[in-house]
């Protein structure tokens, strides 16, 4: 997915962030660490192909997807500031929501820029991760955010993971996530 980012001034088009986002693009690997406590300020979506872009109906359907992500994640409790996730260097991991928490390992592989987290012991969750030094998308597909929304949601019920469930399922092909800023 393509992002748009207007800068106000040469100070602005070099600031730190926009060098780490010209890096990783180039270089295709994240430079910024994970570690750290990042706070969710938004649905991420991104497509696995410029073609399903294309197909799906370009930046509108991403749009579109992102706002009805964000309606149903506000539904089970989960709005920009009450949901974060800790990653810590020796490898554990805790994500809160509201009051409820999890924890968990992860296992981190900068050359594929993926992340496995390791809940419980039982439940392993593989995302795409994006990261900068402010800035992470955390990224999963799409049958495995509805499992970590179903752990992480205090408040869900069968009908809302239903609806969740639906929304992912008509956007396969697409990564939904946290869009996530460090704290």
């Amino acid at each position: 997915m393509v992002t748009n980012s207007q800068a106000q001034s040469i100070k602005d088009l070099f600031n730190k962030e926009n060098i780490e986002k010209v890096v990783n693009t180039v270089t295709g690997k994240n430079t910024a660490s994970m570690e750290g406590t990042w706070i969710y300020s938004g649905a991420a979506i991104e497509f696995e192909s410029d073609n399903l872009l294309e197909k799906a109906g370009g930046s509108l359907a991403a749009a579109t997807a992102e706002k009805q992500l964000n309606e149903r994640l506000a539904k089970v409790g989960i709005k920009e500031g009450n949901l974060s996730f800790t990653f810590n260097a020796d490898s554990t991991f805790s994500a809160k929501a509201s009051i409820k928490s999890i924890k968990g390992t992860y296992s981190y592989d900068a050359d594929t820029q993926r992340v496995n987290l390791k809940i419980l012991k039982l439940i392993n969750l593989d995302a795409k991760v994006n990261c900068t030094s402010s800035n992470m998308d955390l990224l999963f597909n799409s049958d495995k955010l509805l499992k970590l929304i179903t752990f992480l949601s205090s408040k869900s019920s069968n009908t809302t993971i239903k609806t969740i469930g639906s929304l992912a399922g008509k956007y396969d092909g697409m990564m939904l996530g946290f869009a996530l800023q460090k704290e």
